[in-house]
């Protein structure tokens, strides 16, 4: 059926004989074109391989020929028909570049490689990126503010997560393992969300399907235009209140004071728990009552957010080495810092999330789940464009992308 339906394709598009326009065309360069023959590309398409007839033009001035009828097809530099690389995009978004050549192979009886699969879900993820950067720049000359119903609460939250990386993409960086050696670059990703209701115990409920996703490798001072033009996209600008959720990290912070001044900025409570239980193990041994009551005593003054006695009980600790009188003196530095951050008891009488579990799943759903697989290496251009196009996706706007390239 598939071979039919290719063979009326075929004749379909060699109807214009050619898409001959005459023995002369404008080359783009100001010069002229010369009409030379006539030459047959094959093309994989979604329902076979096909030959397509093109009028090939060449301009002497410039040097370069000029195939009209590949760019009114979206076939110029490819092979491989726009639905077809669509899919490709698709598979190698969501899978191993082999398992998505062999899904494309069973299910679409589509014949490509791997490295066919790689190259187009890569480039499709560029192209992403570049109308990612031409709306960015857009948002940040305030050329661009989408007019969008006011929301109670927009939830804007940050983390970064390791991506396993070749070698050159880590050469002069320092690792946290004992080796000392890198082996991985961080993805900043952001996640935006929003909130209109509590539940029936007053705790936040996230609106359904209200979740976008945006990332890259790339430094804290690229990264805050990306997660505020998001924002803006998604109605900063008529959002009630806006949420700043992160883990208390400095970069993050930052990106807070930068580009969201007027945020409620809260450390996640999670994390918070953590640097207390961490710091109660290492000073009393990781068993036993007294550090678990310890642990119990601090969790519940935080939680309560009163940070102040929990700064003051850290500060009665009174270790015998150093390097425990070093990780107090950091533990106190992350509380003191964030305590307005860490005020829980009074974010949730305002009806706002404390925990940032969504930005974590997103790490692992965006990130974990296909670029971390095992043996798996990136290179920051690879890396970045698959996580391009995993937030398209999963953000549900992955038609929207086909609808504009090709109006374009």
């Amino acid at each position: 059926m598939h071979q039919v339906g290719g063979v009326f394709l075929e004749k379909l598009l060699n109807a214009d004989a050619g898409d001959h326009r005459g023995s002369r065309i404008p080359c783009g360069q100001g010069h002229e074109a010369a009409f030379v023959d006539y030459r047959i590309k094959q093309v994989t398409t979604v329902l076979s391989e096909i030959g397509i007839k093109r009028a090939y033009y060449h301009c002497q001035k410039c040097g370069k020929g000029l195939i009209p009828k590949d760019k009114d097809l979206d076939l110029e530099n490819t092979s491989f028909s726009p639905g077809v690389r669509r899919m490709m995009a698709r598979v190698g978004a969501k899978e191993s570049f082999e398992d998505g050549r062999s899904d494309l192979k069973e299910l679409a009886d589509v014949v490509v490689t791997i490295k066919e699969v790689e190259r187009t879900s890569e480039a499709i993820g560029g192209q992403i990126e570049v109308t990612a950067v031409r709306e960015r720049e857009q948002v940040m000359e305030g050329k661009v503010i989408p007019f969008l119903p006011a929301v109670p609460k927009l939830y804007i939250t940050i983390d970064g997560t390791g991506v396993p990386a070749v070698p050159c993409e880590t050469e002069g960086r320092k690792g946290k393992d004992e080796t000392g050696i890198a082996k991985t670059r961080e993805a900043k990703l952001g996640a935006i969300f929003t909130q209109t209701k509590v539940n029936e115990e007053g705790f936040a409920v996230r609106d359904e399907d209200s979740t976008t996703y945006v990332g890259a490798i790339e430094t804290a001072e690229e990264f805050g235009p990306r997660i505020y033009t998001e924002a803006v996209r998604r109605g900063l600008n008529r959002a009630q209140k806006v949420i700043l959720l992160g883990d208390g990290a400095v970069w993050i912070r930052g990106i807070g004071e930068d580009h969201f001044p007027e945020a409620v900025q809260i450390v996640d409570l999670y994390h918070a728990l953590e640097h207390l239980s961490g710091l109660g193990k290492m000073f009393y041994g990781p068993t036993g009552s007294i550090v678990s009551r310890w642990i119990e005593t601090q969790s519940v003054e935080l939680k309560e957010g009163d940070i102040e006695k929990v700064i003051a009980s850290m500060r009665r600790l009174r270790p015998q080495k150093k390097s425990i009188q070093e990780e107090i003196e950091k533990t106190l530095g992350y509380f003191e810092t964030n305590k307005e951050r860490m005020r829980y008891a009074e974010f949730r009488k305002q009806g706002l999330f404390v925990g940032s579990g969504v930005i974590e799943a997103g790490c692992k759903m965006i990130v974990g789940q296909r670029l971390k697989q095992s043996g798996m290496r990136w290179t920051v251009r690879g890396a970045n464009a698959i996580i391009a196009l995993r937030c398209c996706q999963i953000s549900g706007r992955w038609e929207e992308f086909w609808e504009n390239r090709a109006a374009e």
